[in-house]
């Protein structure tokens, strides 16, 4: 081999190992970011606990009004409500037939007018031998006995027209017309005060410590619609064979909202804010508790911590990581100390 030629081989392999070793660095610094493992990533933060009880039960009337009639032996003439009508205090729901009273008021009108006018007729003579007082004290007996039967045969009158005693909805009508009023013992109407419909749920007893009157509340409903409200009750009392008690939601005026019908609630928290992690970013190992959080480079580091109360998927950090503090989510196990992530935001458990 010449010289020349020995050169020009050197030459090109010391080209090849200088591109080689390029290369090399190129793909050490690419493979970190090639290999970084896709991580669910929430926040440390500040918030009630307390929640996170679910209970069930049965939309029921705040306040119900039960719509007879006082007066027997009446044929219904006319109805003016039915179920789901809105009617206010006072307003007419059923009109009897007064054609039969009206004719005894008729005639008790001239039988009252006849004895005041035979009262009217001893008028001053008391005393005067004229009747004897016997006669005269009958008489004015009489004419205050006849008007007091016409009084409450007007009083009756008055009675004939059926009105609503509260304003509300109407959410059962057990009369039908022609129907002769004390002929049966079903309700007429029954309706459900300013229309306010709750959740009676049966709770149980070791949970009832952890609710409070105005408590948020979230009730689902069998279609899936979701109504927020607030707990107006908790009952004093809890059922010696069940171990149940009865806590009442207050819930908004709704179309939707059908008492007699089937609802779950979820219980908001409620209490003083702590800082808390998602339940499902705690990590288990022979070491203790821990978390494993992620820095501003994305880069996974373990922490130790210690947890107090849970409630709603949240767990109070007696000590550890700030609140704000990006931490994974779920996946925890799988990120070692100083492992390259990329991070997946996803909204925690409310």
């Amino acid at each position: 081999m010449t010289m020349i030629a020995a050169r020009a081989l050197a030459l090109l392999t010391a080209s090849a190992l200088v591109l080689s070793a390029c290369g090399g660095k190129d793909d050490k610094k690419a493979a970190p970011a090639s290999t970084a493992r896709a991580v669910s990533v929430g926040q440390i933060e500040t918030r009630a606990l307390g929640g996170g009880i679910e209970a069930s039960g049965l939309l029921v009337a705040r306040d119900e009004a039960v719509v007879g009639s006082e007066l027997s032996g009446y044929r219904v003439a006319r109805i003016y409500a039915d179920e789901g009508d809105w009617v206010r205090a006072g307003q007419p729901l059923v009109q009897l037939d007064t054609t039969l009273l009206g004719a005894q008021i008729g005639q008790q009108a001239a039988v009252a007018a006849q004895a005041q006018a035979e009262a009217a007729r001893v008028s001053g003579l008391d005393g005067q031998g004229v009747l004897s007082q016997e006669q005269i004290e009958s008489r004015r007996y009489n004419a205050k006995a006849q008007a007091a039967a016409l009084a409450e045969l007007q009083t009756r009158q008055g009675r004939l027209t059926i009105v609503a005693p509260v304003g509300g909805r109407v959410i059962e009508r057990g009369v039908k017309p022609g129907e002769i009023a004390g002929s049966g013992t079903t309700a007429w109407f029954r309706i459900v005060r300013d229309g306010l419909v709750e959740l009676e749920a049966d709770v149980n007893e070791s949970d009832l410590a952890g609710l409070s009157v105005g408590q948020p509340a979230t009730v689902t409903l069998p279609g899936g619609q979701q109504v927020s409200g607030a707990i107006r009750l908790v009952s004093p009392r809890v059922n010696a064979d069940t171990r149940l008690g009865k806590v009442r939601i207050r819930l908004p005026v709704r179309e939707d909202l059908r008492a007699g019908g089937f609802g779950k609630v979820t219980f908001g928290a409620g209490g003083a804010a702590v800082t808390a992690v998602p339940e499902t970013a705690i990590r288990y190992d022979a070491e203790g508790l821990s978390v494993v959080t992620v820095d501003a480079q994305n880069r996974a580091h373990q922490a130790p911590v210690r947890t107090g109360r849970r409630g709603g998927g949240w767990v109070e950090l007696v000590q550890g990581p700030a609140a704000g503090t990006r931490v994974i989510i779920g996946s925890a196990a799988f990120a070692g100390d100083g492992d390259l992530v990329k991070p997946q935001p996803v909204k925690a458990a409310n």
